[in-house]
């Protein structure tokens, strides 16, 4: 067959770095028995790779095989491909390239941005690459057409140019489907993370069916008259073949807990994933939440739901971490005082609610907030920091915690990575400054932007968590409060789509407003005397507004007019704002000469008129998700968000380094765990999955 290539996807043309993820120094701090236990849950943690990929296009496990047979096929001696007839040295090259993103990003769309990339390969390269191994090339004529093409070309609700592998139907789904089924569902209290949705036609009739992760795959529950639907039924065993081995790892993890909460926590994990009962993962994140400062934090099931066009299924996650204490201690220190930085956000009011205001937790739970290394990360996207869960009732009644990846956020800090947009004068000092706001600003942004607010509802018929007869003034409009959540609704249920977006973009706010405030930069050990002084790092912060927000349009989808990145549109948002609403306290001067965008902030505004405009932006949001009200939220984001076509044109042209990470592995032999670091290159990324054999 012949394959053209359309434009949409992108071809991966040029290198980027592939950054050791190391582990090893504070791996061997562990007791023997602590070992056993992280070894145990990573195997947990990686055997879920295969639901990533399964959730993410129906290719990805067939191109994940293709690389592991072409591994084996040469004994990981890429080099021995390169013969007559065979590969050429830079068709192997491409090939690299393309399967250490592939492999980072566990599958073929960009983690980051949601769009397809393809190797800088031909049909007939690919073939000849293949020819070593007969069964890579019996595997490659399922795949190279998806491996190679579009459409589709993004990934977003099914359609003639983007598909979700969430939607998995031969049958081609609505986006109206989805949402009258998922709130058929909502109604019926069935939480949809662990979920996904096919739909079939029998008999003429359609019949939508809700494919349950678990390890058992009976039938649930079927409801064959919905009013405008037909038949609606629960199907379970999604993903039972790695499920089982989640398990099987799990129950092996049991017998070196450090304490009995982590037990239960495992006990909690495998009823879920066994049965697909999300109640029992609700009980899992009740008692991990209560499992403080563990030396082995993990972190298991279907956690974000970024990736889901509709905003509320989960991708499969794991994480195993082990604590720094050294910065573990600086981050408990920052929670002791938590509660004084959050009587300084722009809802606050003196004298109520001890100076939080109605909009905030009557008691503000404080989180366990450690800084961990990473020793498995398996999910689509290696975040920086997380905070967890994502279940608001258990975040008011349990707390969460907070975890800062610290060998993620290091490996980053690179003071060699372009600076497109800071006028050269400034370039030089902005590197400098750059790794300590990510710092400071992600400690912030998990603590006090995730961690703050209260979601005002009515948690049953007649109960609701404020007073009713009494509601409280809202901020934006000086009159009482006319909207909540209704008894079974949910922050993204009722907000769909742009949720996981307007959450960010709040937690996100959180740090840039107060990152003036001295005394919460000297936690962080920044002040007036300092080498770079807690000034600087203001005046940079808003710098870093500019540059991210920038580097945010190129997440942008002008052909679907849709974003394929929370993050990024959170981060525009913010820019857009502030241009809008700031006061000339930060512009972006284009030179239509040189093309160039570059970002220029008034130091003599950063209080007078920046900090007010981010406080106007974050109140409005907060007060807005804080009463479900939807309508409100929904039109300004949609607007703050729309694109600067030329500016976005600019910033494809020069694009930020991809990169990949590369995560150890541990092993265990006569009850000794040892762990493996690989070489920061696309072979050793490679060899790292190959030998993590799943």
């Amino acid at each position: 067959m012949s394959l053209t290539r359309s434009p949409p996807v992108d071809v991966i043309r040029t290198a980027s770095p592939v950054l050791q993820l190391t582990v090893k120094e504070v791996f061997q701090r562990l007791t023997p028995h602590q070992k056993l236990y992280a070894h145990h849950v990573s195997r947990a943690s990686w055997h879920g790779s295969r639901i990533i990929m399964r959730q993410s296009s129906p290719e990805a496990i067939g191109i994940f095989d293709f690389i592991v047979d072409l591994y084996k096929s040469c004994n990981g001696l890429w080099k021995t491909l390169i013969t007559e007839g065979g590969a050429s040295a830079q068709e192997l090259s491409s090939f690299l390239e393309y399967a250490g993103h592939f492999l980072y990003n566990m599958g073929n769309y960009w983690a980051e941005g949601d769009r397809k990339f393809i190797p800088d390969l031909s049909e007939d390269a690919l073939i000849r690459l293949a020819q070593a191994s007969p069964t890579a090339t019996a595997r490659l004529d399922a795949i190279i057409g998806p491996m190679l093409l579009g459409p589709p070309f993004a990934l977003g609700y099914p359609s003639d140019s983007t598909q979700s592998a969430y939607y998995p139907s031969e049958e081609r789904i609505t986006k109206k489907e989805i949402a009258r089924v998922s709130d058929f569902l909502q109604d019926k209290e069935i939480e949809l993370e662990n979920t996904r949705l096919r739909k079939v036609i029998a008999d003429g009739q359609s019949v939508f069916e809700v494919l349950q992760a678990s390890t058992d795959a009976e039938s649930r529950a079927e409801w064959t008259a919905v009013e405008g639907l037909g038949t609606v039924r629960i199907v379970g065993g999604d993903h039972a073949s790695e499920l089982t081995r989640v398990c099987e790892s799990l129950l092996q993890a049991k017998a070196y807990v450090e304490n009995e909460t982590q037990a239960q926590v495992i006990d909690h994990y495998i009823r879920n994933f066994q049965t697909g009962d999300m109640n029992s993962f609700r009980d899992a994140q009740k008692a991990w939440v209560m499992d403080k400062a563990p030396v082995v934090e993990s972190i298991l099931g279907f956690v974000e739901p970024y990736r889901d066009p509709h905003g509320v299924r989960g991708e499969w996650e794991g994480f195993v971490g082990i604590a720094d204490p050294v910065e573990s201690i600086k981050m408990r220190h920052f929670v002791d005082q938590s509660t004084t930085f959050i009587r300084l956000l722009p809802w606050a009011i003196p004298g109520v609610n001890d100076g939080k205001g109605p909009f905030e937790k009557d008691v503000f739970v404080a989180p366990d907030y450690t800084s961990s290394y990473s020793l498995a990360f398996c999910a689509s996207y290696s975040f920086e920091a997380t905070n967890v869960p994502n279940y608001n009732d258990i975040r008011e009644t349990c707390g969460f915690k907070n975890i800062v990846v610290a060998n993620r956020m290091n490996a980053i800090n690179d003071p060699a990575r372009p600076c497109y947009y800071v006028h050269d004068a400034e370039a030089k000092r902005y590197r400098e400054c750059t790794h300590i706001i990510r710092f400071i600003t992600t400690a912030i942004h998990e603590l006090l932007g995730h961690g703050s607010g209260k979601l005002l509802s009515e948690a049953s018929p007649s109960h609701y968590n404020f007073d009713i007869h009494n509601p409280p003034i809202s901020p934006l409009t000086g009159k009482p409060i006319a909207t909540w959540y209704r008894p079974g609704q949910t922050w993204t249920g009722v907000f769909g789509t742009i949720a996981p977006s307007v959450e960010e973009c709040r937690a996100m706010l959180v740090p840039l407003y107060l990152i003036d405030n001295k005394e919460l930069l000297a936690i962080f050990e920044h002040d007036d005397t300092t080498k770079i002084t807690a000034d600087e790092l203001h005046h940079n912060t808003y710098l870093q507004i500019g540059v991210e927000g920038l580097q945010g349009l190129a997440y942008y989808s002008p052909e679907e007019k849709a974003w394929g990145q929370a993050h990024k549109r959170a981060h525009w948002a913010i820019l857009n704002h502030l241009l809008r609403d700031g006061g000339g306290v930060l512009t972006v001067e284009h030179d239509s000469g040189t093309n160039k965008l570059t970002v220029k902030v008034d130091r003599s505004k950063l209080l007078s008129h920046g900090k007010p405009s981010l406080g106007r932006f974050l109140c409005q949001i907060h007060i807005w998700r804080c009463t479900a009200d939807v309508t409100a939220c929904t039109g300004y984001y949609e607007d703050v968000t729309s694109v600067n076509e030329e500016w976005r044109r600019i910033v494809i042209q020069q694009p930020e380094p991809r990169y990949k990470f590369a995560h150890a592995n541990t092993f265990l032999k006569d009850k000794i765990v040892t762990v493996k670091e690989y070489d920061g290159s696309n072979d050793g990324l490679i060899q790292s999955w190959v030998e993590r054999n799943v």
